[in-house]
C-alpha cells in the first residue's frame, strides 16, 4: 500500500488516477496500455500484483518507479516561480538545478525583502526546475529579433541555449552580454595550470558546475578492470554496458562535446557502442535493482550522496576528469548599473554554497570551500573551443554520430 495506490488495485485502476503511469506499463510489456478501450480490455482483469509476478518484475522497486512518476508529474505545477510585471525594468529568465532550487528561490526572495527590496517592484521573472526544460526559452530566442526584448538576466546550464547562434549565442556575438560579477579570478579549482573557467572575452559569466561521474556496479564487473578514466569507458569490453543521462540534455550535451574534442568522431562512434541505456540520475542510483543492469552508470555527482555504503554501486570521480556542464550566468551589457545588485546576489558566496554544500554542484566563487579534494581533476571544453566551432552545429553532429552507432537489440 502507497499513498496512491495498493498493490491490489487493477492496472485500470491506477492508469486512470494517474495517466502518467501509462508509459511505464507499456515499457514492461503492457503493450496498447495507450488505447483507451485495450486499456479497460487488459487492465480491469488484471491487479498491479499479478502483473508484475506475471512479468517476473520487482515489486518494490516498480512500486518506486510508479511513486517517481507521479511525484514528478505532481510537482511540475509547483516547478515554476514566476512573478509577472508589465511594468518591470528587469526581467530573469532561466532553469535552476532541481536539487536547490528550493533554497536557492528562498534566498532570492529573503534578498529581495533585505538589500534587494528596492528592486523588487521593478522585477519580473521566470525561474523553472531543470526537469522543465529549456524548450520554452529556446521558442521564445528563436522569435526574438530585437535585442531590446530579450531577458536582462539569464540562467542556466546547457551549450546549446547558450552558444547556439539561433538562440542566445547570436545575442552574445554582438557584444549584448558582459560578465559583471566581479570576481577576477575564479575558485582555484577552476583557475589554474590546467583550467580556466572565466570567460577570456568576458560575455559569458559562469557561477556552478555539473560534474559528470562515474558509478560502478561491481558485481557487473565480470572480470573486468574497473573503469577509471572516459578513456577506460570507451574500451571495447564495455561496449553495451553504460548507462548515459540521455535524458539530461545538458550534461550529456557537454558529455558528447568532450568526447568529440578529445576523442574524435571515433569516440563518438565508441560512446555509442558502449550505451546500456539512458535513465533519470534518479533512477541510477537504483539501477542494481534493475533487470538489465548496467556495468557503469554515468551521472551527476549529485546522486552519488545517495548511494548505500554497503551496496554493490561504487562511486569513481574520472582520472581524467569530471565532465563539466558549467552553470551560466548572463546579463545585459546595457543595464549593467540596474543589474549588478542582483548579479552580486546569484555570483554570491550565499549562492556558491547552496549550489555547493546542498547540491553538490561546485561554485566558482573564490570564497566557496566546495569540499572536494584537489585531486579530483575537471574536464573542460575550453574558450577557444567553444569560440572557433559553431556549437548548435557541432551538437547535432556528435548527436548524430553517436545515435549512428548506438547497438538497438
Amino acid at each position: 500500500m502507497t499513498k496512491y495506490f495498493n498493490v491490489k488495485d487493477s492496472l485500470y485502476d491506477i492508469t486512470e488516477r494517474y495517466p502518467e503511469t501509462i508509459d511505464l506499463f507499456e515499457s514492461i510489456g503492457f503493450e496498447g496500455m495507450k488505447n483507451e478501450n485495450q486499456r479497460k480490455l487488459i487492465g480491469k482483469s488484471i491487479t498491479l500484483e499479478t502483473a508484475l509476478k506475471m512479468k517476473k518484475i520487482n515489486l518494490d522497486v516498480f512500486t518506486e518507479n510508479l511513486e517517481d512518476a507521479i511525484n514528478h508529474n505532481k510537482a511540475i505545477n509547483d516547478e515554476t516561480d514566476k512573478v509577472t510585471n508589465n511594468d518591470a525594468d528587469i526581467k530573469i529568465e532561466g532553469i535552476l538545478p532541481c536539487p536547490v532550487r528550493i533554497p536557492l528561490m528562498e534566498s532570492f526572495n529573503k534578498w529581495m525583502e533585505g538589500t534587494g527590496n528596492n528592486l523588487a517592484t521593478k522585477m519580473e521573472y521566470e525561474l523553472k526546475a531543470a526537469s522543465m526544460g529549456v524548450d520554452w526559452l529556446k521558442e521564445s530566442l528563436e522569435k526574438t529579433e530585437d535585442p531590446d526584448v530579450l531577458s536582462d538576466i539569464f540562467i542556466s546550464a546547457g551549450f546549446d541555449l547558450f552558444f547556439d547562434k539561433k538562440l542566445i549565442g547570436k545575442w552574445a556575438s554582438k557584444g549584448v552580454f558582459e560578465d559583471i560579477t566581479k570576481m577576477e579570478h575564479y575558485n582555484k579549482e577552476f583557475d589554474n595550470e590546467e583550467i580556466c573557467l572565466k570567460d577570456p572575452n568576458n560575455n559569458y559569466s559562469i557561477i556552478g558546475v555539473v560534474p559528470a561521474v562515474f558509478l560502478i556496479n561491481v558485481e557487473e564487473l565480470d572480470g573486468r578492470d574497473m573503469p577509471k578514466s572516459w578513456e577506460d569507458i570507451l574500451k571495447p569490453e564495455f561496449e553495451n554496458s553504460v548507462s548515459l543521462p540521455i535524458g539530461d540534455f545538458d550534461l550529456f550535451n557537454a558529455i558528447l562535446l568532450n568526447i568529440h574534442q578529445k576523442y574524435g568522431e571515433e569516440g563518438l562512434r565508441k560512446l555509442g557502442k558502449c550505451l546500456s541505456t539512458g535513465m533519470h540520475p534518479s533512477e541510477m542510483v537504483k539501477s542494481h535493482r534493475k533487470q538489465d543492469k548496467p556495468v557503469v552508470t554515468i551521472m551527476p555527482y549529485f546522486f552519488t550522496k545517495m548511494i548505500k555504503n554497503e551496496g554493490p554501486m561504487k562511486p569513481v570521480w574520472p582520472s581524467d576528469g569530471a565532465i563539466i556542464s558549467p552553470i551560466f550566468l548572463l546579463s545585459k551589457k546595457s543595464k549593467k548599473d540596474m543589474l549588478e545588485p542582483v548579479v552580486d546576489f546569484f555570483a554570491s558566496k550565499e549562492v556558491g554554497e547552496i549550489l555547493s554544500h546542498n547540491g553538490k554542484f561546485p561554485s566558482v566563487n573564490p570564497e566557496v570551500d566546495n569540499m572536494i579534494s584537489m585531486e579530483h581533476k575537471y574536464m573542460w571544453l575550453g574558450w577557444d573551443y567553444i569560440y572557433n566551432n559553431d556549437m548548435g552545429e557541432l551538437i547535432n553532429r556528435c548527436e548524430s554520430i553517436f545515435n549512428e552507432n548506438i547497438d538497438v537489440k
